[in-house]
């Protein structure tokens, strides 16, 4: 991928073909499976109001068990996707409260619409955007939250700024991301299933934070969730299938991404101007 809409293109259409599978189906074919160790047994324990949106759950983290959420705030959650975490997050602010879903993949928002009716959830809103330039007011939600979708971003201090734009003083960013532990090799940041699969395009966990002081937050820190082991990394082989880079080997592959990444929770806050 040469350029950033290079990027959004490719991240589209992998979660295009996802929606478009479950909105067609009703299955759970684009959902978390024993193959995907990264969206594997996020939600056990969760009472999800929607086994549809559960079931096209790609994520990495289940955020709204962490940001902890109150009675009459207002969230907003990037790449809002199948909408589990919006609905989560309706129901634990309550009626007084509001959550929004952002997401530029018009299958997504067919199905999280779909989700939201079957759920009985009112209190919910999807709107069509990007995670760059977010169509909200300034100072118009209490926290961010997001599931795994920063890393696809291209311009993720565009994303941070926004974010710190849209919420209000003391509001949070509470996310679930990958993040990279240490750096990858170059030859392995170009590979589309690698982006899309939410490894390649990650920060550094120490960059994620310098981004989101650089954007104007206070007290940003990550706290590693969950790594991946040699067997959990060749589960995902085939993220990059077709592509390997020239005079590599997919053992090559696996033992660059070795102890490279783990799924993460940031957190930050914005304090007074």
């Amino acid at each position: 991928m040469n350029t950033a809409r290079d990027t959004h293109e490719a991240v589209r259409e992998r979660y295009a073909a996802a929606a478009r599978d479950q909105l067609e189906t009703g299955g759970s074919c684009c959902g978390p499976t024993a193959t995907d160790p990264i969206t594997v047994g996020l939600y056990e324990g969760t009472d999800s109001p929607s086994d549809t949106a559960l079931a096209a759950s790609l994520g990495c983290g289940n955020p709204t068990a962490l940001a902890d959420l109150s009675p009459g705030e207002d969230v907003l959650d990037l790449g809002s996707g199948g909408g589990l975490d919006v609905l989560l997050s309706a129901r634990r602010v309550g009626p007084i409260g509001t959550a929004t879903g952002l997401d530029m993949t018009d299958e997504m928002l067919e199905l999280a619409r779909r989700n939201q009716a079957e759920a009985g959830v009112t209190n919910a809103r999807f709107v069509r955007g990007t995670i760059e330039e977010i169509p909200l007011d300034d100072a118009s939600v209490d926290v961010v939250i997001s599931n795994c979708v920063i890393n696809l971003s291209p311009d993720k201090a565009s994303v941070a700024r926004e974010c710190h734009r849209v919420l209000r003083t003391g509001g949070r960013f509470a996310v679930s991301d990958i993040v990279l532990l240490r750096e990858i090799p170059d030859a392995l940041r170009g590979i589309v299933g690698l982006w899309t699969g939410c490894v390649s395009g990650a920060l550094l966990d120490t960059d994620y934070i310098a981004t989101l002081t650089e954007a104007g937050f206070a007290d940003a820190s990550v706290k590693v969730t969950r790594t991946f082991d040699r067997a959990e990394l060749e589960l995902m082989s085939d993220m990059v299938d077709g592509q390997l880079p020239e005079g590599w080997s997919l053992e090559d592959v696996m033992d660059s991404l070795q102890g490279a990444f783990a799924s993460a929770f940031i957190r930050a806050r914005k304090g007074d101007a």
